[in-house]
């Protein structure tokens, strides 16, 4: 099995084959894909419908001395697979493993590191100028999904390499039919006429017309409207690319002598390919959303391995909350950048089709847009992934918090979140958000105070962010009716002596276990901003040492918070904080990547064993 795939362990190897063989190695990296995937989970549908593609650009393409710049990466296992980590996919995403997306620390084949989209135009073109500049003869392709090209950076990117004389190739993979209709033969000889002998007559024409302008301009436009007719160009062109295309990106007939045309000719090229997600898996060909990431499943049924837990996740308890609030306020609305199933909102989407708005990844105008829903008295929840509100920081300030406009942002995957690693750890969320003047934020400690602070958020006059992390909770009882919280106040949950813990979030049940084994007080703490200053106080007054812990960065946090509180009303005491290192922390499993930063109970009673005087003993109050 795999007789010929075993045999390429680089790029090289594979552009000494003989094109005939190329369609047995595509059967059998998608095989080795499948089976792979099945036994380690990770992304799966792109995979599959990137294989011949990936294959026809290491055969044509001089990696890596020509650049490959792969767009978020869901899609690039098979181009791991073919530059020498095949071995290396049986770790794929564990801790110590190999990541599911780009490094550059990886491998050199892997010329940008991605993770979040809609990068790789504008890093591709950053590549192809500075080649220019060096007097490198190289050739940079950037492959890009329809998906990603939703959002404005790669148009931003487009723009400007349209006004550059600059060798650069974009290849969009259009997976979900949603530009182009379905190609078939006609397409194949359009896109061989127009990546060779049309790129030549067209040059041909340029130099005969170049002392007639205006005939020069007419004959562009000419060209222009008769390319419209057949072809979907007309966008593209007008950025200044040469656009070829569409055609069958799992066609190795079609795809590798387009490439080479392509490969010969200079300036701004677009290349649009047409794959099916899950190609050549009839279970992920008929639901690529299912089948987008996956958790170990069995290959031939589908159905994943284990048994999963009974609790219900931080997700759902949102999802379900949204529906809720949505049947009792009519100016509730839902938005999303292109996060439907990974935030929750599948339900809400089905029951309020009219008040569900997936903007596409364009996570800025995601967010200014709920600010203009806010302005005219809706009540949006803008629903993201933490590591996503980073890139529309500016928004959130300047649109929404100058403002003070009454916009939820309800942040999953808060903390770490496992196999994704660095790029999608929502490490931040409380430094950058408690430093915003008009912003409440809030850390729920269990399902039915994320349900509870969502419903608050709601009540507040300005902006608000309830942050919660990935996964299920401690499986706490949810409570069917809303209730608002006291703005700002945190409760004690264990009384102790000598060291209080201040815990935020989802560290609560930590604490409350290390605090056991320590006879500590325990406050769940509840907000970030405004800080319970009053409740940190009395416990700085009352215990000798005071340790904050939550699962964000430990510099500019929810600890920090308590510090400057403690400072401002001149309270000295000693204080270890606890949270996420100086580091980008790297994929594995949650608890695992929680143990290796102390964050689990025996990191926790360890770091403040360390504190204390003597061989571990309690400190004694003050």
């Amino acid at each position: 099995m795999y007789e010929l795939l075993k045999t390429i362990d680089d790029p090289a190897t594979l552009r000494k084959l003989d094109r005939k063989e190329l369609h047995r190695l595509a059967d059998e990296l998608r095989q080795f894909v499948l089976e792979s995937v099945s036994k380690t989970g990770g992304h799966l549908s792109s995979n599959l419908g990137t294989v011949e593609l990936t294959i026809a650009l290491h055969y044509v393409f001089n990696t890596p001395h020509d650049r490959i710049v792969w767009d978020v990466g869901h899609q690039t296992y098979p181009h791991k697979i073919l530059t020498g980590r095949r071995e290396a996919m049986a770790r794929l995403r564990m801790f110590g493993g190999i990541s599911g997306f780009p490094r550059r620390k990886e491998s050199e084949y892997d010329t940008f590191g991605t993770a979040h989209s809609s990068t790789s135009i504008s890093a591709a073109l950053g590549m192809a100028v500075a080649a220019k500049r060096k007097g490198e003869s190289r050739q940079v392709v950037a492959v890009i999904g329809d998906g990603a090209m939703s959002a404005g950076e790669a148009f931003e990117a487009m723009n400007n390499a349209g006004v550059l004389d600059t060798d650069l190739i974009v290849v969009l993979n259009d997976n979900e039919m949603s530009i182009s209709p379905a190609v078939g033969g006609l397409n194949r000889y359009l896109a061989r006429l127009m990546s060779g002998p049309y790129v030549a007559a067209r040059k041909a024409g340029e130099r005969l017309l170049k002392s007639m302008p205006h005939m020069l301009e007419f004959a562009k436009r000419v060209e222009g409207h008769a390319k419209g007719l057949v072809v979907p160009s007309t966008l593209f062109e007008e950025f200044g690319f040469n656009y070829i295309g569409p055609i069958d990106g799992h066609d190795l007939e079609s795809l590798i002598p387009t490439l080479r045309n392509i490969k010969s000719a200079n300036g701004p090229r677009f290349l649009h390919v047409v794959t099916r997600k899950g190609q050549g898996y009839k279970l992920a060909e008929a639901d690529p959303v299912l089948y987008h990431g996956v958790s170990k499943f069995e290959p031939q049924s589908g159905i994943a391995s284990g048994k999963g837990g009974g609790k219900l996740t931080y997700t759902q308890v949102f999802g379900d909350w949204l529906c809720d609030i949505a049947a009792a306020d009519e100016r509730i609305v839902g938005i999303t950048p292109a996060m439907r199933e990974g935030s929750g909102l599948v339900r809400f989407a089905a029951e309020y089709p009219d008040r569900y708005f997936d903007v596409g990844i364009a996570e800025q105008h995601a967010v200014t847009f709920a600010a203009g829903l806010a302005c005219e008295g809706l009540k949006p929840v803008v629903a993201i992934y933490s590591t996503f509100l980073q890139r529309a920081y500016d928004q959130l300030i300047h649109d929404v918090c100058i403002q003070t406009l009454p916009v939820v942002f309800a942040l999953d995957r808060a903390g770490l979140v496992g196999a994704d690693g660095a790029t999608h750890h929502g490490a931040f969320d409380l430094s950058f958000l408690r430093c915003l003047p008009n912003m409440v934020v809030m850390a729920p400690a269990d399902e039915n105070e994320c349900r509870q602070m969502l419903y608050t958020a709601t009540t507040l006059a300005g902006p608000a962010a309830v942050r919660y992390p990935r996964g299920s909770g401690t499986g706490a009882a949810i409570e069917a009716e809303m209730r608002a919280l006291p703005v700002g106040k945190g409760e004690v949950r264990r009384t102790g002596r000598g060291v209080a813990i201040l815990a935020f979030g989802s560290m609560l049940r930590t604490a409350l276990d290390a605090a056991e084994e320590l006879d500590a007080t325990v406050a769940n703490m509840r907000f970030v901003k405004p800080l319970d200053a009053a409740l940190a106080l009395e416990l700085a007054r009352s215990h000798a040492l005071v340790v904050t812990i939550e699962e964000n960065a430990v510099m500019g946090g929810a600890g920090s918070a308590v510090a400057e509180a403690l400072a401002a009303a001149g309270v000295s005491v000693p204080i270890l904080h606890l949270g996420l290192p100086d580091v980008f922390i790297d994929h594995g499993d949650q608890g695992q990547l929680l143990a290796s930063v102390g964050l689990d109970k025996a990191g926790v009673v360890a770091a403040i064993r360390a504190r204390l005087p003597g061989s571990g003993r309690a400190i004694q109050a003050a």
